[in-house]
């Protein structure tokens, strides 16, 4: 049994210009469609689970004066019968259709359990449904797909209905988080954006009619070759104009101007008036035109424009903070809409560091009786020798990291970390170092003042040191480095920073990874799951699997490469772990307690995947090499090749 939530989307800025960028295959003087969307918090709660037949309950109260469950054999001639019935369920069928043709599975049961997203509406219901039912094939199969080869199947399954859906429906696949799509003939790639503000949105149900269906085929007569005035003018509309706009809402975005942002949604709006609507008379839209010009709405908010592919079926709204989004709210409800608000929140960019230094050091005993493995020297290629700590830290501060968590064993450990970065020299040995050692011997110190120290008095396992600095995150996303590990990189950014810039695209939990051999898998944690980019970069992650036998290894946790040999993808040592991380450390540690267990380890590890089964986790392959320093060998290994 697996849950699943798929968002509903709303397209911001660029609607039509997905199908129309798509007939670029036809006339290239077409330009690229270009579209940002942003999965919304409605949408689609279900529990997934394999089974003889395709079949769809539900328990959500939301839908059950609409629903009748639905069954039907997992037979390819009943499936495209079902999906083009025009059905209620014809959506649904279309994508298993295509995955009984294509990928030979059995049947899936889903069980809906909650449906917070209106439908009808421009906000993709019938796409959330077809992400939902790929991704429960994809998920319950192990088909091994990644995020657009499900928006790619939950595409062709629609079509396979009456629906002629654009491509932007299905971005809901990225989940909540506002994307930016490129649409270039037959291909479409999908761009997560930053956002420095807060953006408090507003959207609501007209409660009115629309004609999807006749909007699309009345645009679509002047594609792909403009034959009037009308048609150049829609061209220019959903191309070079479009185009302007969108480039212009992510710099907005990015920058933080919130108020730009509004007003570029009224000039966006006023566009479509102006070169669009006049080709398709379903585009009239009476009443989204009289909530856009409420007097009573316009001092809550920034600009407004239709949703989707316009006509009388959505609004959305740019209020001007968190007051105004919720009385416009209160005041669409109270005229008859159907009103949501949506937040699309800055990502936190990582600020803080935690390393844990907690353990013995029996593997490099007796050297561990008189000095911390942290302090190890390590020859650099600037001819300093640094002790391995010290390396750590200046990788973050170079990385914009500001304040950083040492967890340590006692408090007698702390000791040595004062008198390294604390306390200044004599001014005897200062007199005997080069003027450049001397000022490096204040950026020493510059660095012990981001330090901060917790400690570890049991020895409970990695996950439990890890825990000991929760406070310390503020609940925030934070950076985790092993304290027995060097990091190279092989470009102008440092490994560190590779990691935290992904984190800022993806919002999500990270873990940095690097290939092994296969003899070694049973040494590590090896991780499994399917690339998210043509350069092999970024992994969605399927498993996470402790020190597994070769065998198992070779069966389940193969990762293919460009030519499809399996390749074995460890941790490199580096992770950006997100609050609900130290939450379910806390339940881990509660119930070992809780059972007795208390000299039970507490593994950072078990509550990775807790965490990845719930909301996911990405695997970034990192530019650079590691260096483990916690066994002889190893070590040995570091000292020799570090500083080449």
């Amino acid at each position: 049994m697996i849950e699943l939530f798929v968002p509903g989307r709303l397209c911001l800025f660029g609607e039509h210009t997905d199908w129309a960028g798509h007939y670029r295959t036809m006339n290239a003087d077409i330009y690229p469609g270009a579209a940002i969307v942003t999965g919304i918090e409605q949408g689609i709660y279900a529990e997934v689970e394999r089974a003889a037949v395709f079949e769809m309950t539900s328990d959500a109260p939301e839908i059950s004066e609409i629903w009748n469950d639905f069954s039907c054999r997992m037979n390819d001639s009943d499936l495209k019968r079902v999906a083009k019935s025009g059905s209620f369920f014809c959506y649904c069928a279309g994508v298993a259709s295509y995955m009984l043709e294509w990928y030979k599975v059995g049947g899936v049961k889903i069980r809906i359990k909650k449906m917070t997203l209106p439908m009808k509406s421009g906000l993709s219901s019938s796409a959330a449904i077809c992400v939902l039912v790929a991704r429960a094939f994809n998920l319950l199969y192990n088909l091994k797909l990644n995020t657009m080869g499900e928006m790619n199947i939950a595409y062709l399954g629609e079509l396979r209905t009456a629906s002629r859906c654009g491509r932007l429906d299905q971005a809901c696949a990225f989940g909540v988080k506002p994307n930016l799509m490129a649409f270039d003939g037959d291909e479409i790639e999908v761009h997560s954006l930053k956002v420095k503000k807060s953006l408090h949105w507003v959207f609501a149900d007209l409660c009115a009619e629309k004609d999807t269906i006749k909007i699309l085929a009345d645009l679509n007569k002047s594609y792909p070759f403009a034959q009037s005035a009308g048609d150049r003018m829609l061209h220019r509309a959903l191309g070079e104009q479009n185009q302007d706009i969108v480039k212009r809402a992510v710099r907005y975005m990015a920058d933080g101007e919130v108020e730009a942002l509004g007003e570029l949604m009224t000039e966006a709006e006023e566009l479509f008036d102006r070169q669009i609507v006049p080709m398709s008379t379903a585009l009239s839209s009476p009443k989204l035109h009289r909530f856009l010009s409420d007097p009573m709405i316009r001092p809550l908010v920034y600009g407004g424009k239709g949703v989707g592919s316009h006509g009388d079926g959505s609004v959305q709204f740019l209020a001007r903070n968190a007051e105004c989004q919720t009385q416009l709210v209160d005041y669409l409800n109270s005229h008859g809409l159907i009103a949501y608000s949506f937040t699309i929140q800055p990502v936190r960019t990582v600020r803080r560091a935690i390393i844990p230094v907690a353990g013995f050091g029996t593997r490099l005993y007796p050297a561990t009786r008189v000095l911390k493995k942290d302090f190890f020297p390590i020859p650099c290629a600037d001819g300093f020798v640094r002790p391995v700590i010290l390396i750590l830290l200046e990788e973050l501060v170079e990385s914009g990291i500001e304040e950083i968590c040492i967890v340590l064993g006692s408090e007698d450990e702390r000791r040595q970390y004062a008198e390294f970065f604390e306390s200044p020299l004599t001014d005897e040995h200062v007199r005997k170092l080069s003027p450049h050692c001397r000022e490096y011997t204040n950026r020493i110190l510059d660095i012990g003042k981001r330090l901060t120290y917790v400690y570890q008095y049991e020895k409970r396992g990695f996950g439990h040191a890890v825990y000991q600095a929760v406070e310390f995150t503020r609940n925030e996303p934070v950076l985790l480095l092993l304290g027995d590990t060097l990091y190279r990189s092989y470009g102008n950014k440092t490994c560190t920073l590779q990691l935290i810039e992904e984190y800022e695209r993806c919002n999500k939990l990270m873990v940095s990874i690097h290939s092994i051999p296969a003899a070694d898998v049973s040494r590590y944690g090896i991780l499994s799951g399917v690339w998210e980019d043509k350069e092999r970069s970024v992994l969605q992650v399927s498993m996470i699997k402790e020190k597994p036998k070769l065998s198992y290894a070779e069966e389940y946790l193969g990762v293919p490469d460009e030519c499809g040999k399996n390749c074995f993808y460890s941790v490199f040592g580096q992770y950006i772990l997100t609050p609900d991380v130290f939450e379910q450390l806390a339940d881990d540690i509660r119930m070992a307690d809780n059972t007795g267990e208390h000299e039970r380890e507490i593994e950072l590890t078990s509550a990775l995947e807790a965490v990845r089964k719930r909301s996911g986790m990405i695997g970034l392959r990192i530019d650079g090499e590691m260096f483990d320093m916690g066994n002889p060998e190893a070590m040995r290994n570091a000292v020799l090749n570090f500083s080449k």
